[in-house]
């Protein structure tokens, strides 16, 4: 079990203070980071407006009108002195991701496989062949950061991001991989594309994934993604205009 970290309290604005547990990026902080969300959540109550969990920090929003920021802060202390990491099997969901590895819907898999050494099935054995993380939620609506990927599959971002980026392109950049849940810009490298719906605006919560989530890419054929969905129209090289 990973010790106990040391945090740190800073200000955030009159209605918030920002938690941070770790310096590190590491698998092993989403134990203490749930723990103390939930913590927050009881000992809160309708105090809270928000909980906004990341990497290694917790940011902590309350109601100004109903408990003051000196009094908010003693009441982060009190519960940070008996903070306890959550047991492993009490994280997330676990979400299977089927996954169209192929060069019409990733075409930065050549990319990849040249700074990794790995040929282009590696690539896609070694990214399908464990479980991710859920560390945080942004960039986009439903847009989640997980990690960590293979040390081999470390890649920087493209020098020029693509204008648009279909939804459900699965993608790597630095540490991390990714499913864009709409189409938006972009600079992560492309491997892929799930059909998965990863925002909803009908569905309780809004996006599929949340953080302490666990998620596995499985890879599938061509006809298996168009049954479920998918969108077989090819994304432009990063190159291209």
């Amino acid at each position: 079990m990973k010790p106990a970290p040391l945090p740190c309290l800073e200000r955030a604005g009159l209605d918030s203070w920002m938690i941070r547990l770790f310096d590190r990026i590491e698998e092993s902080n989403l134990a203490w980071l749930a723990a103390l969300t939930r913590d927050c959540e009881t000992a809160f109550g309708d105090m809270l407006v928000d909980l906004v969990p990341s990497y290694t920090t917790l940011l902590v929003v309350f109601d100004p009108l109903r408990i003051s920021p000196c009094e908010a802060r003693q009441q982060l202390i009190e519960l940070l002195g008996r903070l306890e990491p959550v047991e492993a099997d009490a994280g997330g969901t676990l979400h299977e991701l089927p996954t169209w590895y192929d060069l019409q819907t990733g075409p930065d898999l050549p990319r990849v496989a040249e700074l990794s050494g790995l040929s282009v099935p590696a690539v896609i054995e070694a990214h399908s062949n464990r479980d991710y993380c859920v560390f945080a939620l942004g960039f986009a609506p439903g847009f989640a950061f997980m990690g960590l990927l293979d040390d081999a599959l470390v890649c920087p971002r493209l020098d020029t991001p693509r204008q648009q980026v279909p939804a459900g392109s699965v993608a790597i950049a630095g540490r991390q991989t990714a499913a864009y849940p709409l189409v938006t810009p972009g600079g992560w490298n492309l491997i892929g594309r799930t059909p998965a719906r990863l925002f909803d605006r009908h569905r309780d919560g809004l996006s599929l994934l949340r953080v302490g989530d666990r998620v596995r890419f499985v890879a599938v054929d061509q006809s298996t993604f168009e049954q479920l969905g998918g969108d077989t129209t090819p994304t432009a090289p990063a190159s291209a205009p």
